[in-house]
């Protein structure tokens, strides 16, 4: 039953002032100790969450449906409704509720968004968690890619296509475009807007103000204190900038103004990495399999040990490099820990325990850092100080290692700061180390011996009134109070004052009750208070060494990456390819690196030699029956191209190779009936992408031209497809 808004109950009225501001958000509206949903937003949210959905009055005499979650469990609940598609708006209390004697002032603190969050919950400490944003115009288009949880920022330009392959690239979970472009269907960019449809990313619409090349530059300027944007490469690059700005702008709408953890900002060079699009890191399998009980390379590949490296380790892999000398420096530091198996193991080890670096210190610099991820932060500073030791004899190594910092004196003040067993929250437990504050020790001390008053209260009423079971408990309506079964209820004396009747029970409360409750409780919000003083003051100090530990956690992820490739090479035998200028590819004993990782125990892949070069074998044609192995080559040609210009060792005897600058596939069923393409649409379409943008450096791989279609008109097809790329 609805009511008019002049007869809704004060609280309602805040509520509805507040949601008109965010209506498409789901509110979770705190109100004591529970964040409340109404409306339509508790429908969704009961059904999301699993919550009993019920009715609250909401003012002349009318009910409006309601469910709620505990506040302290809102990071457990929260990140499922995101999950499920919906952007979350947090509001909350901005002043204590005991100290006002009117409505409490409540407002939006933060909007959770599937492209926006610091919650544990919603990230994966393997991806980035990409928000990206595209700016079109004419015929070229700017993009960013931002990971707030990290502080990561990347921007590039280009056509429809290059664009289409960084959105595949990075995944994003959300893209912010211009409202027009999406409703327009015939715009040229309206296939990229479909790829991001199909990709589950979500899309957020924004008005074209936020689009706008007036304020762009400034917003940029002013996020990173520069008069100029030619420290980071992008001065000219326009509509990149637009994208980046735009992203600034959601991110102030989404109630996320500290952003000191966003230092810089990095454009992406399409001459500095390998062209691969969509369609090949599909068919390739690189980053999902095809199937459900299949294998992605990502998963063969990735060793790594923290999260950092993980994260790193994917962008690496969507983005080979061509540069031959930086191939070969990777592989410089990759060898010399394959060379070192001690070494590399006790690398390995410390890794595993710096834990999410990145992460932490992005937490730390926006203030949203707990006591115990501050205690795992000093750990995994401490871990660093132990890689630079064990690789400072392995020069190449060295070379990472050397330009980290590991902030010991940061370290220490947090050690001898935060108790080793500190609680998760401030106010759940003790925080802040014995001997830190006097006052703090004080105030402790008083508790303890405060809560044996209570225990001695407790046997004197015992002793007094004969009531051996009576005890002393505590809830948050009345604080402190003395228990009584109902069969000792003639024993009660006349001096405590009842406060409450159960079933089975009265609950009493006595003055001298009540003064040593003040005493406790006075104790405790002092505790708190000092606690939280301290704790921020620590906080700011780390806030002060946020670039540094950033640029650590950069190196960590590297060494990380360069170490799981050493790792697997010697666990399966892997070769480091020489990747030079030729135009020629020569593979001894290739092997597929998902395949013989899929094999039963005791079976042997069988290995093949591929040569290729650009004077006398630039094409070649594989025939033979069903499953002999001709898709399998196919891909591992690709694989193995990929994973030697990433910088790891391959799957091989030996290999040499020219670097490519394109890799293209066309391999294996890609049918999409229900997008009404067929079999031979969906390869004529990918084919036709291929023969556009190939350069003498690109390496193809065709599988089953022409199957869609007749024998005759797929054999034309094949032949002159063949006779193009021949020519």
């Amino acid at each position: 039953m609805a009511a008019s808004k002049s007869n809704l109950s004060p609280l309602m009225q805040q509520y509805f002032q507040i949601k008109a501001q965010h209506p498409d958000c789901i509110m979770f509206f705190r109100v004591g100790d529970f964040y409340e949903t109404f409306g339509e937003d508790a429908v969704v949210t009961s059904k999301v969450l699993g919550l009993v959905l019920t009715r609250k009055a909401s003012g002349g005499g009318a009910f409006t449906e309601l469910a709620g979650v505990p506040h302290h469990a809102i990071d457990v609940y929260l990140p499922k409704m995101v999950k499920a598609g919906y952007k979350v708006a947090v509001c909350d209390q901005l002043e204590d509720p005991k100290l006002t004697k009117t409505l409490v002032k409540r407002g939006i603190t933060e909007l959770v968004t599937p492209g926006v969050s610091f919650n544990d919950g919603l990230l994966t400490g393997a991806e980035n968690n990409w928000l990206a944003a595209c700016f079109f115009e004419q015929h070229k288009a700017g993009v960013a890619f931002l990971d707030i949880s990290t502080g990561t920022f990347k921007v590039a330009e280009g056509d429809r296509l290059y664009i289409d392959i960084l959105i595949s690239d990075f995944a994003p979970k959300e893209v912010l475009l211009q409202h027009d472009i999406i409703r327009n269907p015939d715009s040229e960019f309206a296939p990229l807007v479909e790829h991001i449809r199909h990709s589950h990313a979500c899309i957020t619409p924004m008005q074209e103000w936020a689009f706008s090349y007036s304020s762009a530059r400034a917003r940029l300027l002013a996020q990173f204190k520069t008069t100029n944007l030619k420290g980071f490469g992008i001065e000219q690059m326009q509509f990149a900038t637009v994208a980046a700005s735009a992203i600034l702008s959601y991110l102030e709408m989404t109630e996320h103004t500290s952003l000191d953890h966003i230092r810089s900002i990095s454009r992406i060079d399409r001459d500095e990495f390998v062209w691969i699009d969509r369609f090949t890191f599909r068919n390739l399998e690189i980053f999902a399999p095809l199937v459900q009980e299949g294998t992605s390379l990502l998963n063969v590949m990735d060793r790594c040990c923290c999260p950092m490296g993980s994260r790193l380790l994917r962008e690496w892999i969507a983005m080979p490099l061509k540069d031959t000398a930086a191939i070969a420096r990777r592989q410089d530091v990759v060898e010399s820990l394959h060379d070192n198996p001690d070494t590399l193991a006790a690398v390995r080890t410390a890794l595993a325990d710096v834990g999410d670096l990145e992460r932490m210190i992005s937490k730390a610099a926006v203030g949203r850092i707990s006591p115990r991820e501050v205690l795992a932060l000093a750990n995994g500073l401490r871990r660093i100080a132990e890689i630079t030791s064990l690789t400072a004899q392995l020069e190449k190594v060295a070379a990472l290692s050397s330009g980290m910092d590991g902030c010991s004196a940061l370290c220490d003040l947090i050690e001898r700061t935060v108790t080793p067993q500190a609680a998760a929250q401030l106010g759940k437990g003790e925080v802040i180390a014995e001997g830190v504050d006097e006052e703090l020790d004080n105030f402790r001390n008083t508790l303890s011996h405060s809560k044996e008053i209570l225990l001695d209260i407790q046997a004197t009423e015992r002793e007094r009134t004969g009531i051996s079971s009576l005890k002393i408990s505590y809830n948050n309506v009345f604080g402190y109070y003395l228990e009584v079964r109902n069969t000792h209820a003639d024993k009660v004396p006349e001096d405590w004052i009842r406060k409450q009747t159960l079933v089975n029970a009265e609950r009493y409360i006595t003055p001298q009750l009540k003064e040593y409750e003040q005493t406790i409780m006075g104790a405790e919000e002092r505790i708190l208070a000092i606690e939280s003083r301290i704790f921020g003051e620590l906080v700011a100090q780390i806030q002060q060494n946020v670039a540094a530990i950033q640029r650590d956690a950069q190196l960590v992820a590297q060494i990380d990456c360069l170490a799981s490739f050493a790792f697997q090479a010697a666990e399966n035998g892997y070769c480091r390819p020489v990747v030079d200028d030729s135009l020629d590819i020569d593979i001894k004993a290739g092997r597929h690196p998902v395949i013989e990782t899929m094999m039963e125990p005791g079976s042997e892949y069988v290995a093949n030699d591929l040569y290729m070069s650009n004077n006398d074998r630039q094409i070649i044609i594989l025939t033979g029956p069903n499953m002999s192995g001709k898709s399998a080559l196919l891909r591992q040609t690709a694989l193995i191209m990929l994973m030697a210009q990433v910088g790891s060792f391959v799957p091989a005897a030996s290999a040499r190779m020219g670097f490519i600058d394109k890799l293209f596939t066309r391999v294996g069923a890609s049918d999409n009936i229900s997008r009404g393409e067929s079999t031979f649409m969906v390869e004529m379409s990918e084919t036709a992408t291929i023969l556009n943008n190939l350069s003498q450096r690109s390496l193809v791989l065709l599988d089953e031209i022409g199957r869609g279609t007749s024998t005759y008109d797929g054999m034309s097809i094949a032949w002159a497809i063949v006779s193009y790329l021949h020519e």
